[in-house]
């Protein structure tokens, strides 16, 4: 297979305060959603004067892959579309078109297989290729890397970090990830590939007793969301070992966007200290050599189908494309927080 460009799939986010709001209606648009429940999310930009940090990871991750693919090839355009703000996919597969981009490969900022974090992103790319319309180019899309030897090595190094950072031999270890309702869980193996990139971590960093916990439920408290919420679980760890030490890691993200640095940073943070917990916030991959590198190799692979792909574990690579019907939605309780 050949292609003429990279584009680069992300959420998007505003770049200034009144960007905000208009953000937030396009994640949540075609939902009942209360325009109170959205004015109330959009406060938490205000402490980021209206910009959402994954703006400035994924420039870096995009400007990484760049020097990657200089150095190691194939040396291809990178193009950047968002679901939910500018550039959006649409603005970017009609600039692609314009430039005779012909056929392109894509990769997702979302390293697992889940409705909101795979199929979502697919849906979003045939609409937009839809509304472009004729002359639009083809995109392939890269697997889910979530066991690609990169991304756990990537995930290893920043574990290590924050270990360090924390400076306690086999601190205890909450590997977190976006609750989703069980609905859309129960179709796909995002909880199975969570548990498992937290084995892989487990047995390659010295670590205390660890979990896989959830974080950044929304939707009504009547539909069962996956559990348990990442500050239940500190004070599950409280009650277990006063005064504990605790990494909390990130890994369902990769990149320290706003469900990461307000969810984690300020609002899990705000718990462990209530509750007389040590807590360190691992990062994300967001730039880490590794991650960038492993993005090269997925590009790479694609080039030759007949080269290995490479996995860890025990599930092996995932399918490319996914399967017909892979990661339904499941009846979704309420829309994503959308604040990436």
């Amino acid at each position: 297979m050949s292609y003429d460009a990279i584009l680069v799939m992300s959420f998007g986010g505003p770049r200034g305060p009144d960007e905000v709001l208009p953000f937030m209606e396009n994640v949540v648009r075609g939902r009942n959603v209360p325009r109170e429940r959205l004015i109330a999310v959009s406060a938490h930009y205000a402490h980021f004067d209206g910009v959402s940090p994954i703006n400035a990871r994924t420039d870096e991750q995009v400007r990484g892959l760049e020097a990657e693919l200089a150095a190691n090839g194939p040396e291809l355009p990178i193009y950047l579309g968002n679901r939910f703000w500018h550039p959006m996919l649409p603005e970017t597969l009609r600039r692609m078109k314009a430039d005779g981009v012909t056929r392109a490969l894509a990769i997702k900022t979302s390293a697992f297989s889940s409705y909101s974090g795979c199929r979502a992103y697919q849906d979003d790319l045939a609409r937009a290729l839809e509304e472009v319309g004729e002359g639009a180019p083809a995109v392939d899309v890269v697997r889910p890397f979530y066991n690609h030897p990169g991304y756990v090595e990537t995930c290893e190094g920043r574990l290590a970090e924050a270990i360090a950072e924390l400076g306690v031999e086999r601190p205890r270890v909450l590997f977190s990830a976006h609750s989703i309702p069980r609905a859309q869980a129960d179709g796909c193996d995002y909880v199975d590939q969570l548990e498992e990139l937290a084995a892989m971590l487990a047995a390659r960093v010295p670590i205390g007793p660890h979990r896989v916990v959830f974080q950044s439920r929304s939707g009504p408290p009547q539909v069962p969301w996956l559990e348990p919420d990442v500050n239940d679980a500190l004070r599950e760890i409280a009650a277990e070992d006063p005064g504990a030490a605790v990494v909390v890691a990130p890994f369902g993200f990769v990149a320290d966007h706003m469900e990461v640095v307000w969810d984690l940073d300020h609002e899990a943070r705000a718990t462990a200290e209530e509750l007389g917990l040590r807590m360190v916030r691992a990062r994300a991959a967001n730039d880490h050599p590794r991650f960038v590198r492993m993005l090269g190799e997925l590009i790479r692979e694609r080039l030759d189908p007949g080269a290995p792909r490479a996995a860890l574990g025990d599930r092996g690579p995932r399918p490319e494309p996914c399967r017909p019907g892979c990661c339904p939605s499941g009846r979704p309780a309420g829309p994503p927080r959308g604040r990436p």
